[in-house]
């Protein structure tokens, strides 16, 4: 349910629709004193921002369109286009290279449900309430749905988006886990023993309150596989691959796409799991993998205990990397490579779904007319610094790819400006010719889609575990990056120079007066004091 509207009600902008296409309007029949009299309802600006006015003013019998390909846990330079030698990405790297990339976007609370909703509604955690995994969406709080909605767009959420409760967000075309659940029947037990433990961020269950009166259904039945964590380092799944979630969601969007899409404008957003846990591809996938193959990072071992370089980092960050908790088995350098491999394999089978979305764009005629954005709720830390999954704010795990191509982008362009994902909102709007609303956190970055070396200078900023004891804030400004935690060491990193934040430079006397800078920007945008949830 979509929350209030002023004024240009839906059904006013369906007659607009239909009587700019009657012929008697032409010829000053009374049709036109009928639209007259809508017009009247509609307010000029809502009318010039409505579908009905853009396909006339353009000529084209329709509005753009939007479809926002979201993955989860993509750590951003996992792309071939990116130069990362173990990403096999063909049909990613030609949507960036038809398009606009951008190499330093970065999500707003490095974990699955803050992030998703920083990014569909426009607002940060500490704006929205919403500030861990079992955090519902709060009604009040509006999506980038709810406003592509009141402007007549068929607005469609398919695949995972973590809203925790059953609160649909403005989405009038809606299926999840839950109907992938539906469609695999029996097949269901195979998916539940990979997981081997409930585990809400893979989808089971996909609302946890429908477990909390009579506990896990699954316990006690699940084959077990020795693991010594909740996460497999990976292996082959042994589901066939027309039964994975992103083939369901690939499957279910070209659907979306001819039956929806070809009738009115759309706001499709196709949401996959991959490459997130499971570790599990399918089995063509995941034979193009071997751990063999795998590159250790060059950071892997350098804050581990006993290291000297383990005094320069926060104390949270020593213990991830002194024990994953949830794959304890990558400390074994051989099991770290069997887990990079089989990230990996999860990215190659996403890319090749996604590659089957875009040809289903393309042969329904939608592709002049649809602008394809591809990005990430979050980045992966893949052992680097000796980490794994997201939670920080070094540069894997904190950035995301994104990728934009379609009406208003420069094709064949890299922008290297640093961008804020909670800027999405106002910037599909603005780039849909729809009027952004009030009250979000970020501005439109739509310029640099049209000119990526456009004057941008807005700080990036990012939260984690607001309410806790371990809450830390991060301002990326032009080449420096700064991250405040509430109860451990600040740090300081050029990444410029140190690109793989190396060097901390807050324990440097030479560099305190650029702490000072940054540490007075960041409280100037939000002083974590004044944070009700700490």
């Amino acid at each position: 349910m979509r929350g209030p509207v002023t004024p240009g009600p839906i059904w006013g902008r369906s007659i607009v629709i239909t009587l700019l296409t009657n012929p008697l309007i032409q010829r000053g029949g009374p049709e036109l004193h009928i639209l007259q009299g809508v017009m009247a309802v509609l307010s000029r600006k809502e009318f010039l921002a409505s579908p009905a006015a853009l396909a006339a003013q353009t000529g084209n019998a329709r509005a753009k369109n939007v479809l926002f390909l979201l993955s989860d846990q993509h750590r951003p330079g996992a792309l071939g286009v990116r130069g990362d030698v173990h990403a096999h990405t063909p049909h990613l790297d030609a949507l960036a290279r038809a398009g606009m990339r951008f190499d330093h976007a970065y999500c707003a609370y490095p974990v699955c449900t803050p992030s998703r909703a920083a990014l569909l509604t426009g607002t940060y955690a500490h704006t929205n309430g919403v500030y861990n995994n079992a955090t519902p969406w709060p009604f009040t709080v509006k999506t980038i749905a709810d406003y592509f909605g009141r402007h007549g767009y068929m607005t469609g959420l398919i695949g995972k988006m973590h809203f925790v409760d059953a609160q649909t967000h403005g989405f009038d075309y809606r299926l999840d886990f839950n109907d992938w659940w539906q469609y695999l029947g029996p097949k269901a037990r195979v998916y539940a023993e990979e997981l081997a433990a409930p585990n809400s961020g893979s989808g089971l269950p996909q609302i946890p309150a429908l477990w909390e009166d009579h506990g896990d259904p699954w316990l006690g039945t699940r084959a077990k596989d020795g693991r010594e964590g909740f996460v497999h380092v990976g292996r082959a799944s042994l589901l066939e691959e027309k039964d994975h979630f992103e083939s369901f969601v690939a499957r279910e969007t070209q659907r979306f796409l001819k039956t929806q899409g070809t009738r009115q404008p759309f706001f499709l957003v196709a949401s996959f799991l991959k490459p997130h846990d499971p570790f599990m591809p399918p089995k063509k996938w995941a034979e193009m993998f071997s751990a063999d193959d795998m590159r250790l990072p060059a950071t892997f071992g350098r804050i581990r205990p006993g290291q000297a370089e383990a005094a320069t980092v926060p104390q949270v960050i020593r213990g991830i990397a002194a024990r994953h908790a949830p794959t304890p088995e990558v400390r074994d350098e051989a099991q770290a490579r069997q887990r990079m491999a089989m990230y990996y394999a999860n990215i190659a089978y996403l890319d090749g779904v996604i590659g089957g979305v875009l040809r289903g764009l393309r042969d329904l005629g939608l592709d002049d007319n649809t602008l394809v954005v591809y990005s990430s709720d979050h980045g992966e830390m893949l052992g680097e610094h000796g980490c794994w999954q997201k939670s920080l704010f070094y540069e894997p795990s904190c950035g995301v790819p994104l990728v934009f191509r379609g009406p208003g982008v420069k094709a064949g362009a890299v922008c290297g400006t640093p961008v804020s994902q909670v800027g999405l909102a106002a910037t599909l709007l603005d780039a849909c010719g729809l009027p952004v609303p009030a009250g979000l956190d970020e501005p439109s970055f739509a310029r640099l889609l049209r000119d990526p070396e456009a004057a941008w200078t807005r700080p990036v900023f990012a939260e984690f575990a607001l309410g806790t004891r371990a809450a830390r804030y991060m301002i990326r400004d032009g080449d420096f990056k700064f991250n405040y935690w509430a109860n451990d060491l600040a740090e300081l990193y050029n990444l410029r120079e140190d690109p793989e934040e190396k060097r901390n430079l807050a324990l440097d006397a030479r560099h305190q007066g650029k702490l000072a800078e940054l540490k007075g920007k960041l409280f100037a945008w939000h002083k974590p004091s004044g944070n009700t949830l700490l």
